[in-house]
């Protein structure tokens, strides 16, 4: 009796005991008469992954030899194209120097750093509207409601489609102000030589400089905010935001301008 309850214990599970499974497995040797081996496909889960194709890096514009002006001009229009897209904080040299063709040492070398680039890019842009702008005043023998309307489309259009009025902005809220000498006094100066000019022929006192200059201010301000804000603000007012509402903004901006350069002598402040 005793040897047949030992024989069922071992058969029985015992909490106490943790049994251990093997770890080979029989196999059963072939036999004669059994069919050829035959080999299974490895199940999809044991396949090893295909290797993805990484997506072609996008290709950098070829290096070449360039004298110092043309390599800091290329530099200057690479970053102007980023800093209209993604302002100044989107701007990394590195890109910059490889959009421009350049190597990255020679972006440094050029601007010194990041913020100084920027502002590099602004001032010329500045720098190109004032030349413009004095330009046309100098071209004009004396100056004109037409005169002025041109002017302040052009300025509009640069400001605005160029992206630049954009970026000053940018700028001015990241703590980079617009440079004392940014070229908006030689403005004032041509402007206020014609506006002189025309006061000596018909025998009336001249302006102040003072006058002109805000005047000028005035315009500058209002382009400036209205290449980013107009569309919005025109809109909320109730003058539209399309195209042609500011068309319409810029001639009766433009009247405004004209009726009080046209004045002889405005009073004094």
């Amino acid at each position: 009796m005793d040897k047949i309850v030992d024989s069922i214990g071992r058969w029985l599970p015992n909490p106490g005991i943790t049994r251990v499974r093997p770890r080979f497995a029989l196999v059963r040797a072939p036999r004669r008469g059994d069919g050829p081996a035959v080999t299974r496909p490895a199940s999809p889960a044991a396949r090893p992954p295909k290797a993805r194709r990484e997506p072609a890096p996008p290709a950098k514009a070829p290096r070449r030899r360039r004298d110092a002006a043309v390599a800091r001009a290329d530099i200057l229009d690479a970053a102007a194209r980023r800093l209209v897209l993604s302002g100044s904080s989107g701007i990394r040299l590195q890109e910059v120097a490889a959009d421009a063709g350049v190597s990255h040492p020679t972006v440094l070398h050029h601007f010194g750093s990041r913020e100084l680039l920027v502002e590099a890019v602004i001032a010329r842009a500045l720098e190109g509207i004032h030349q413009s702008l004095v330009s046309a005043i100098q071209a004009a023998s004396a100056l004109e409601e037409r005169h002025l309307q041109g002017m302040i489309d052009a300025v509009a259009e640069a400001l605005g489609r160029g992206g630049h009025g954009r970026v000053i902005l940018w700028l001015a809220l990241e703590g980079h102000p617009i440079a004392a000498g940014s070229g908006l006094s030689s403005v004032v100066d041509a402007a206020h030589a014609v506006r002189k000019a025309s006061c000596k022929e018909i025998g009336l006192r001249p302006p102040p400089r003072e006058d002109t200059a805000r005047v000028v201010v005035l315009a500058a301000l209002t382009l400036v905010a209205s290449s980013v804000l107009g569309p919005t603000i025109f809109a909320n007012a109730g003058l539209g935001g399309d195209a042609a509402a500011v068309a319409r903004f810029r001639g009766w901006f433009t009247r405004l301008l004209w009726s009080h350069l046209d004045a002889a002598a405005p009073a004094a402040p």
